[in-house]
């Protein structure tokens, strides 16, 4: 017996010998893999005065130093920065990035639209056993939809981005954000904080069901918040003494809407125009909701209302452009259209000096490296360089809750670097690296995309008829056809115009087009009533068919596009 225990203590101590020695080989090995030096670089970070040659070491995904004064690790391998700049890695602050993409939406008749730079048209996500139909269901999770991988990552990564809250496409209750590292192989890998926040839209469902006017929507978010505030006092009561209480029923889309209620989730309201953003604000101070604002083109004209309840706004970078083609023969633009290219580009200088905070977000822009490109323009139009910086890095960070992790170059954050040779809005700059969670990554090029594909516009099918044009239309509302006329002009996969009847002219602006057709919204007067009429159409050739919905009821128009 004792030379059995004998035995055993000699092979566990042979055991020992050969696995202590073995343990720290790999740990050796992993620690010369994940750290990495960039010395004698420009370093910007953005919390902090400028480091003009410095060195950042890079350790387990961390930044583990960064000055002027640090020295390379002798494990580290180095990246020579002579004539490079480092900067905080981009945020990109709302996107629908590692989304499968959207299918063609189910039908025509009666829906809403999809408002151009907010989102894209597709199918709502649809979260199981929930109480309420698709595009109302609150408990939906992008971390449950994320795929990783895709041409849109790697476009956004050649731009520098290398982190984007990202949510599901459509709906009213569109579901809840998460914030994603563009890189990694699983889910998991990419996800920094979920969720994030819940986002909603103020668009009817285009699925023909109620709600499908804009009434309908804020009747809808107002019974469910109302609703939602009952049923989490059903909760506490029935926490507090089960014993002799009928249990409440499980509801998962108002048990999803108690953080909202009490203010510990942000409500990211997707509004554009001034009225857009004034009622997302009154149903927010209505019931006390922690709102934020995406899109926000005319946010400057509720500036001071902004700043007042502290809302913050996800400025799109999605600029207007010319709607129609630059000849002698093309259609002039309305001033509007014209003073809406203008004033956009202002608009973040007039939040910075409203002191309203503000983040960059694409906006669904068709081509990516535009994102750098417009945050260029706003510095040409009153926004200060380190605003405008702020705005694509720290500013985002601290909206979205990650601050301590994210946004500047300290030790201790998350290594997201995005290396610039030459300035980052200098237009002859180019990314140089780009490192996601303390790794280089490839730097692939990508075919130029056919359609826009983040949240705002929708995919424009290659084979669609061109929109642009005059029409001559009859409204078919009653027993009296009206004539009208209905402009359009489209560009890429917005659409704006407008529309003439009896009852006068009425401009829109927040067109877009999807593989189903075309969809705005405008307000009209009719009778002496002011309406919101949803317009969902199709134009095949020279021919143009769609309906008119609004609370006055349905109408089908029908026409041919003039010479």
């Amino acid at each position: 017996m004792p030379r059995t225990r004998l035995r055993i203590c000699a092979a566990l101590l042979a055991l020992f010998t050969f696995v202590i020695p073995a343990t720290n080989l790999v740990l050796s090995q992993r620690s010369a893999l994940d750290t990495y030096a960039i010395t004698n670089a420009r370093i910007v970070t953005v919390s902090g005065a400028v480091i003009e040659s410095g060195t950042i070491v890079i350790r387990n995904g961390l930044i583990a130093a960064v000055g002027a004064n640090v020295s390379a690790p002798a494990d580290a391998r180095v990246i020579d920065g002579k004539g490079l700049t480092v900067y905080p890695g981009l945020i990109d602050a709302n996107t629908s990035l590692a989304f499968p993409e959207a299918a063609p939406a189910p039908s025509l008749g009666g829906g809403g639209f999809q408002q151009a730079q907010l989102r894209p048209a597709g199918p709502a996500a649809s979260g199981p056993n929930s109480t309420q139909p698709t595009g109302l269901q609150p408990e939906v999770m992008a971390e449950d939809s994320i795929k990783p991988g895709g041409s849109d990552i790697d476009s956004a990564r050649n731009a520098g981005i290398t982190t984007a809250l990202t949510a599901p496409r459509s709906g009213i209750w569109i579901g809840q954000s998460a914030l994603i590292n563009l890189a990694g192989d699983t889910a998991q890998q990419m996800i920094v904080r979920s969720p994030v926040a819940m986002h909603v839209a103020f668009t009817p469902l285009r699925t023909g069901q109620y709600p499908n006017s804009l009434m309908g929507v804020f009747a809808v978010l107002r019974q469910m918040l109302l609703d939602a505030q009952r049923y989490a006092q059903a909760q506490q009561i029935y926490e507090r003494s089960p014993r002799g209480t009928r249990r409440p029923e499980l509801d998962r889309s108002l048990a999803a809407l108690i953080p909202v209620i009490e203010g510990k989730m942000p409500v990211v309201m997707y509004a554009n125009r001034q009225r857009e953003i004034e009622r997302a604000l009154d149903l927010a101070q209505e019931f006390n909701l922690h709102a934020i604002i995406a899109g926000g083109s005319e946010a400057a004209t509720v500036a001071n209302r902004l700043r007042e309840h502290d809302v913050p706004v996800l400025l799109s970078l999605n600029f207007p452009k010319r709607t129609t083609s630059a000849t002698p023969e093309s259609e002039p633009e309305s001033m509007r259209i014209l003073r809406e290219r203008v004033e956009a580009q202002k608009t973040a200088a007039n939040l910075a000096a409203a002191h309203v905070r503000f983040a960059f977000q694409s906006g669904s822009m068709t081509n990516i490296s535009d994102f750098v490109a417009n945050a260029a323009k706003t510095i040409e139009n009153g926004l200060s360089k380190e605003d405008a910086l702020r705005a694509l890095t720290l500013r985002s960070a601290e909206i979205l809750g990650v601050a301590d992790r994210l946004g500047s170059i300290e030790t201790g954050k998350i290594a997201n670097l995005t290396v610039m040779r030459g300035d980052l809005f200098d237009r002859n700059s180019r990314v140089a690296h780009v490192f996601i969670d303390g790794r280089p990554v490839d730097l692939r090029p990508t075919p130029p995309p056919a359609a826009p594909s983040g949240p705002g516009t929708a995919a424009t099918p290659a084979a669609a008829t061109n929109l642009s044009g005059t029409w001559t239309i009859t409204i078919e509302a009653g027993e009296q056809p009206l004539p009208g006329t209905m402009i359009l002009r489209q560009q890429g996969a917005s659409v704006s115009g407008s529309v003439t009847s009896p009852f006068g002219t009425t401009e829109f602006s927040n067109g877009a087009v999807d593989a189903n057709g075309f969809h705005f919204t405008m307000s009209a007067s009719i009778q002496g009533n002011v309406v919101q009429v949803t317009v969902d159409g199709k134009a095949t050739g020279n021919q143009i068919e769609g309906t008119m919905q609004s609370d006055l009821g349905p109408a089908r128009f029908t026409g041919t596009r003039q010479p």
